[in-house]
């Protein structure tokens, strides 16, 4: 992987394809969640793919230190400029989806469009309930360490993640223990502080689709609730979802996954 130094710290990034740009920001615990999906011909035959490690996951620096939603949002900023890049669609999974909501917010001329993939949301019925369980976690990750808690919280969200994990991501549970402590240290209390609603949604005026696991809704509400508020919430939303998966469904199925995104594109392209 290549290496931008922004904003003090050493960002690793992957930089393929040619066409529009789009940016892809993982989700916590596992960086390269996005890896099997940027392969896939029907994305990185049309477009220039970036996908990166956040600050304090895996080669990336900046292990240890606070992490807020916008400190984060500023980093993909300015890798983005780094990279020339005035503008680019933006895709982001889980507590990545939530920094591709600041960015939209913060930097509106640069983000094209957004594909959310069941963003890490704290709002709604489950807003509660959502914020007990991510104190939980971080509690428990005190207790009992970083292997027990990572593998708590992806039986959660993918039951019977392992194999499929290793085979799609060899070494990325290996991985996930060892940013555990960006995760559940620094980037939980990151997402509890940040502020997002109906009144910020309202403001983000680009296309966006959100996209939910078939399986998903049935394992935790929450997905299912955030999705419908979005489509509710955001003015130009569409939503797609992809049958048979759950909250990594860019893992499970990213053929689908990226033919969706494609397609996204394509509409945009064409209206």
């Amino acid at each position: 992987m290549e290496r931008a130094l922004v904003n003090g710290i050493a960002l690793e990034y992957e930089d393929s394809g040619v066409g529009e740009a789009v940016v892809f920001i993982h989700g916590g615990l596992i960086a390269d969640t996005f890896r099997p999906l940027v392969a896939e011909p029907s994305l990185v035959l049309q477009h220039r793919l970036i996908t990166y490690r956040r600050r304090g996951y895996a080669g990336s620096t900046g292990r240890g230190r606070p992490l807020s939603v916008e400190g984060q949002a500023s980093d993909c900023l300015a890798l983005l400029r780094h990279l020339g890049l005035e503008r680019a669609h933006v895709v982001g999974h889980s507590s990545g989806g939530c920094i591709a909501l600041q960015l939209a917010l913060e930097a509106p001329s640069v983000v094209q469009s957004l594909a959310l993939l069941e963003p890490a949301l704290i709002v709604g019925a489950t807003a509660g309930s959502y914020r007990e369980s991510i104190a939980r976690g971080m509690k428990r990750y005190g207790e009992v360490g970083a292997a027990v808690v990572v593998d708590e919280f992806m039986q959660a969200r993918w039951p019977g993640y392992r194999d499929a994990l290793e085979q799609a991501l060899p070494g990325a549970s290996a991985q996930a223990a060892v940013d555990a402590a960006t995760a559940f240290e620094h980037e939980l209390a990151g997402l509890l502080e940040w502020k997002f609603g109906e009144d910020e949604a309202r403001r983000i005026s680009q296309p966006v689709l959100s996209v939910l696991g078939g399986e998903s809704n049935a394992l935790w509400p929450r997905f299912g609730e955030v999705h419908r508020l979005l489509l509710t919430w955001l003015p130009r939303a569409e939503g797609f979802i992809l049958p048979g998966t759950t909250h990594f469904l860019q893992v499970e199925k990213p053929a689908d996954t990226a033919e969706a995104l494609a397609a996204f594109y394509a509409r945009q392209a064409v209206g």
